[in-house]
């Protein structure tokens, strides 16, 4: 376990989750909930490989794939915000409608086959540092400055806290509502590239069950599911344990149905220790 080859290895395989729970930290702060970044991921890679199939520059394609994430996840805010729809529901909807336009716009088949320069986003290596996880370290250092300081992570927090008193405070709830949910999008997104390039292809399934490893990993990291409570490294903590205790248990030669149960007494053990806390505080 202890060797550099295989903690990198861990830090690579952590690289996808943790940039999915980026946008689901946001949200979460926010008081709502996204379940639809698992299917907005494969339908931004089904978008980037359909590009880059067709011919398009790789700049091009990524943009491409990341403009649908951030058109998904824009949808969304406007439906919780305009349309007045309980976070679930409306992310639960576009969960299905994503996964399916994905599946149809491949056939229900993989799109693979992409050329060596888009690959290196997922193969290459600065200093022995695999790329997906300098991809990573760069998003978390944006996001850890937007949210902690500026006015937009200001209001995040606020939102979360109390939105009736943020409102009257002067903050546009609609618009950062809808802006968060645009974050969550475009970071299932920026995750569908890293994970295109290292498959060599796009899948019309990839992401399937990520929505619940982003929660695991933001909840793990301490922000609470009420709203208003959380920071964007105790995400990046939460998604490594989870990393290290997937690892961990593959090199025991624990069974993957075994995994999930594992997984999920950590996370039922995590929001417990939380709101213990939360009481005691009280």
């Amino acid at each position: 376990f202890l060797t550099v080859s295989n903690l990198l290895n861990v830090l690579e395989q952590t690289a996808i989750n943790a940039i999915v729970a980026v946008g689901m930290t946001f949200v979460i702060i926010s008081g709502g909930i996204d379940l639809s970044v698992g299917s907005v991921l494969a339908l931004s890679g089904i978008a980037l490989g359909s590009a880059l199939q067709a011919g398009a520059a790789v700049p091009v394609a990524i943009a491409l794939a990341l403009a649908v994430g951030l058109g998904c996840g824009l949808v969304n805010g406007v439906l919780v915000t305009f349309g007045r729809l309980p976070p679930f529901i409306a992310t639960l909807g576009m969960m299905s409608v994503a996964r399916g336009a994905a599946l149809m716009l491949a056939e229900g088949r993989p799109i693979s086959g992409f050329d060596d320069g888009f690959r290196m986003l997922a193969t290459g290596r600065v200093l022995m540092m695999p790329a997906p996880v300098i991809i990573a370290g760069l998003i978390y250092a944006v996001a850890h400055f937007v949210l902690g300081h500026t006015v937009f992570g200001r209001a995040t927090y606020a939102i979360g806290g109390n939105e009736e008193a943020a409102r009257l405070s002067g903050v546009h709830v609609r618009y950062h509502k809808t802006a968060i949910y645009g974050v969550a999008g475009l970071m299932s997104a920026a995750a569908a590239v890293i994970l295109t390039a290292r498959l060599n292809s796009a899948q019309p399934t990839a992401g399937t069950m990520y929505e619940l490893d982003a929660i695991a990993a933001t909840v793990i990291g301490g922000t609470s599911l009420l709203g208003g409570e959380g920071t964007i490294m105790g995400a990046l903590i939460g998604a490594l344990i989870m990393g290290v205790l997937r690892n961990g248990l593959n090199l025991l030669n624990v069974s993957s149905f075994f995994q999930q149960v594992v997984i999920g007494v950590v996370i039922i053990g995590a929001v417990l220790v939380d709101m213990s806390l939360k009481r005691h505080r009280r």
